[in-house]
């Protein structure tokens, strides 16, 4: 089945949701909100929300990450400047799993020595690898410096074979869409749900609630979707959370949809 994946993406100290393209000089801002990221957290602990991620897009951001992730013990990941020197600080303070992208590089190639040096640390089953990524002209590679750095690693069947022993867990934002709500990269979509055995989140252009039923026929139930700027929650109008809580529901049976 495909669930509805919450997110809390911090950037500057503060609840944003940014255009992934844009996280260099120029950046595009959708939303700021007023409250703190542990606020957002309680939320979706009382809504029985698990496997949502806590994502830090550059410094000024460790309290409110730590926050949420003590609001919320075992129930959110945490990404962002992750590294086998500090992967269990982010354990201990309540994420069920960490997240890791840029520390697996050096400079665009993949470092399968601080793959296993991470893994030692924490454990393949507390281990989510980002493999976030932009559309090149044979498919899409992974990026990683706040999706700026398109490294020389593709996303292919092989690739997601190999890597999928050593993780827990999948999340893909594809960055060329990311906070347009535009339409989601069905092809990569598809392609994720094809060839991933381990589970995997997508993200990116996400429009309304009824994307989660897309995402289900693409994938075949097997790739699940965070919404973000589209969300009510986060100044969207194309789709509420109790929408998204009403869905998830109906997919454990507990409801209908």
């Amino acid at each position: 089945m495909s669930l509805f994946r919450p997110c809390i993406d911090l950037h500057e100290g503060h609840v944003k949701q940014i255009v992934g393209g844009s996280l260099s000089q120029d950046i595009k801002t959708n939303y700021v909100s007023d409250q703190d990221a542990a606020s957002f957290a309680s939320m979706y602990r009382e809504h029985d929300l698990l496997g949502g991620h806590v994502i830090s897009l550059g410094s000024g951001n460790q309290h409110e990450a730590i926050a949420a992730l003590k609001a919320f013990p075992g129930g959110l990941q945490y990404g962002g400047g992750v590294t086998a020197a500090n992967a269990s600080n982010y354990l201990d303070a309540g994420a069920s799993h960490v997240i890791v992208t840029s520390y697996l590089f050096v400079g665009q190639e993949f470092s399968w020595q601080r793959l296993k040096d991470i893994k030692r640390v924490v454990g393949r089953e507390r281990l989510v690898m980002d493999l976030s990524c932009r559309k090149t002209s044979h498919g899409w590679n992974i990026a990683t410096k706040r999706w700026q750095t398109v490294t020389k690693l593709a996303i292919t069947e092989k690739t997601l074979a190999d890597l999928q022993s050593h993780c827990a867990e999948f999340l893909v934002h594809a960055a060329d869409v990311e906070g347009l709500q535009s339409g989601m990269d069905e092809a990569l979509i598809q392609f994720l749900g094809a060839h991933c055995e381990v589970p995997v989140t997508y993200a990116g252009g996400a429009q309304n609630v009824d994307d989660l039923a897309r995402v289900k026929d693409l994938s075949h139930g097997s790739v699940d979707l965070t919404i973000g700027s589209a969300l009510d929650i986060f100044g969207g109008s194309g789709v509420t959370l109790a929408e998204c809580v009403q869905w998830n529901r109906a997919q454990n049976g507990s409801e209908k949809w």
